[in-house]
Parts: structure tokens; C-alpha cells; sequence
């Protein structure tokens, strides 16, 4: 069973009729384990750029026992996209492994995105089910640290040496 957590929930703003969908799933199905809306704080950001510093400094207070990154990163025409993605990803996983609090990426970047409302009708229902997954994804991960938290430190009492205790902020 997890143990009583807060979860941090950051959301980029562009498309966010899309976007939207991913929060409201996650907050409903994040339920079924255990884990109340009240724990959850939902944090905006203008675009999916912005999410890995607000991960960051969130992962770093200590308070957040995960950290869930939603956004949607489309080819607007203007720029490479693939760039925009390939750096949010590559800088949510290093905010994971530096203050070893997970992060659960719901940024996601479609092969092809059209301003039409077939597109964004497949991809406002596609967020609902990614939001659902990242819910079992995120209370997974929670557990899954846990348990190797509490593993860790009754080794080390074993061996001799002090208990596991995860980073925290900086004092």
C-alpha cells in the first residue's frame, strides 16, 4: 500500500482543451490507488518548455513523491518540434535521476497534428487514456520507490552502515 504522498502535477497551457484531459483522467483514476485529490497540487505553465524547470524545483523541496509533466508539443510550422520534445524529455529524465523523485511524462508529440477538429478530437480522447495510464504509471513508481527505500535501509542496517534516506531540498 502506498504510503500517505503529495504528487505535483504540471500542466503546459498550449492546447490546452487537449492538454485539460490528461489532468481531469489522472485526477480521476489516481483515485483507485489510493491517492486523494487533495494530495495532488496542479501547477500551469505556458508551454511544455517551461515544465522541466518547474520539475525541478519542485522534485528539489521534498515535499512531492512524484512529479507528473503534461503537455503537447505540435509542429506549429515555425520550428523543428522534434527539438522542443527531444529537450523537454531529455531534461524531465535528468530531473529524475538527479533528485531521484520520479517524474511521469504525459508530454507527448504527435507525428502529425492538424488545427481540424478530426485531430483534435482523436488526440483530446487520446490525453484521457494517456492521463489514465500516467495515473498507474505514477502510483507504480511511488510504490515501487518505496519499497526500495524501505529495501535499501534494512540492508544497510544489515551491513552495518546508516539507513537509506532519499535527497531532499537543500537545507
Amino acid at each position: 500500500m502506498i504510503q500517505r504522498v503529495r504528487i505535483a502535477f504540471i500542466q503546459s497551457c498550449w492546447h490546452r482543451d487537449i492538454v485539460d484531459r490528461s489532468r481531469v483522467a489522472f485526477l480521476r483514476s489516481i483515485k483507485q490507488h489510493g491517492i486523494g485529490r487533495k494530495q495532488i497540487d496542479c501547477f500551469e505553465v505556458p508551454g511544455a518548455f517551461e515544465i522541466p524547470l518547474h520539475a525541478k524545483l519542485l522534485a528539489r523541496t521534498g515535499r512531492y513523491a512524484a512529479v507528473v509533466a503534461a503537455g503537447f508539443v505540435v509542429d506549429g510550422g515555425i520550428y523543428r518540434h522534434e527539438f522542443v520534445a527531444a529537450s523537454v524529455i531529455d531534461a524531465l529524465m535528468s530531473v529524475q535521476l538527479e533528485t531521484e523523485i520520479p517524474v511521469i511524462s504525459l508530454v507527448l508529440t504527435p507525428q502529425q497534428f492538424h488545427e481540424h477538429e478530426d485531430h483534435r478530437k482523436f488526440f483530446r480522447e487520446h490525453f484521457v487514456v494517456k492521463g489514465e495510464e500516467a495515473a498507474r504509471a505514477c502510483a507504480a513508481a511511488i510504490g515501487g520507490i518505496q519499497r526500495l527505500q524501505s529495501e535499501l535501509s534494512v540492508l544497510r542496517q544489515q551491513m552495518g552502515g546508516p539507513s537509506y534516506k532519499p535527497k531532499t531540498a537543500a537545507a
